[in-house]
C-alpha cells in the first residue's frame, strides 16, 4: 500500500493544490453562513460532491424545498453517470474496494485513472485506491482549514465560489493541450453552446450532456467500423 501511495502522490499533486484551495473557500463560505469547521468537514467527508456542495449552501440558507433540492441536485451531478459508466472496466475485479472507489469518485480522480495506468510491481487495486483516498483528503483537509480560517477573515467574500469554475476551466486546457483531445473537447463546446440557446442557461446542463454522449458514442462508432 506504502508503495502504491508514493507511485500514485506525484499524479495528484495539481488536484492537492486545486482541492486545497477550493476546499477554503467553501470552508470560508460555509463560516461566513453560519456554519462552523464541524459542519463543513462533515458535508466534504459525507457528501463529497464539491460543485453541489457549493450549491448547497443557497440551500442551507433560504427555505427549505425537497422537491428542487433533489432536481437540482441531479441536474448538478449527473455528468457522474456518464463518466461512472467509462469507469466500469477500470474498476472491475477489485472486490469490496470498487464501493470506496465509486463512492468518491469525482472529475479530477476521474480524470486521472482513467488516463493512467498503474506502474510495474503495483496492484490495480491498490493504486486507483491511492488515488481516490488522496483526492478525498485533500478536500476534506482544505474544507477544515478554510472553515477554521473563516473564523478570522473579515473581507468581502464575494466571488470565492467561481474557484471551481475555474478549476474546471484548468482540467479543460490541460486536456486540450493532447491534440487527440482537441476534437472531444470541440464537441462538448458546441453541445453545450447548442443546448445554451434551445434550453437557455438554467436548463442547459443534461441536454448538452446528453448531446455530448450522443456525439461521442456516434464516433467511436464510425472509427470502430
Amino acid at each position: 500500500m506504502k508503495k502504491a501511495l508514493k507511485e500514485a502522490f506525484p499524479h495528484t499533486i495539481p488536484i492537492l493544490t486545486g482541492f486545497l484551495f477550493l476546499g477554503m473557500a467553501y470552508g470560508v463560505l460555509m463560516k461566513t453562513k453560519g456554519y462552523g469547521p464541524v459542519w463543513s468537514v462533515l458535508m466534504s467527508a459525507v457528501a463529497f460532491c464539491g460543485s453541489m456542495q457549493f450549491v448547497a449552501i443557497a440551500l442551507l440558507t433560504t427555505v427549505f424545498q425537497p422537491l428542487q433540492a433533489f432536481l437540482l441536485s441531479i441536474m448538478v451531478n449527473a455528468r457522474h453517470i456518464f463518466y461512472g459508466i467509462s469507469m466500469l472496466s477500470k474498476y472491475r475485479g477489485l472486490g469490496k474496494m470498487r464501493y470506496f472507489l465509486i463512492y468518491v469518485l469525482c472529475d479530477e480522480t476521474f480524470s486521472i485513472t482513467y488516463g493512467v495506468e498503474p506502474p510495474e510491481g503495483v496492484e490495480r487495486r491498490y493504486f486507483y485506491f491511492a488515488i481516490s483516498l488522496l483526492n478525498y483528503l485533500y478536500w476534506v483537509f482544505g474544507t477544515l482549514i478554510g472553515g477554521i480560517a473563516g473564523n478570522f477573515i473579515t473581507f468581502n467574500t464575494e466571488g470565492l465560489d467561481f474557484v471551481l469554475t475555474a478549476l474546471f476551466v484548468v482540467l479543460f486546457l490541460e486536456q486540450w493541450k493532447k491534440k487527440e483531445n482537441r476534437v472531444m473537447g470541440v464537441v462538448g463546446i458546441m453541445c453545450s453552446i447548442l443546448s445554451l440557446l434551445i434550453f437557455g442557461a438554467d436548463q442547459m446542463v443534461i441536454p448538452a450532456m446528453i448531446l455530448i454522449v450522443l456525439c461521442l458514442s456516434g464516433g467511436r462508432k464510425k472509427l470502430c467500423i
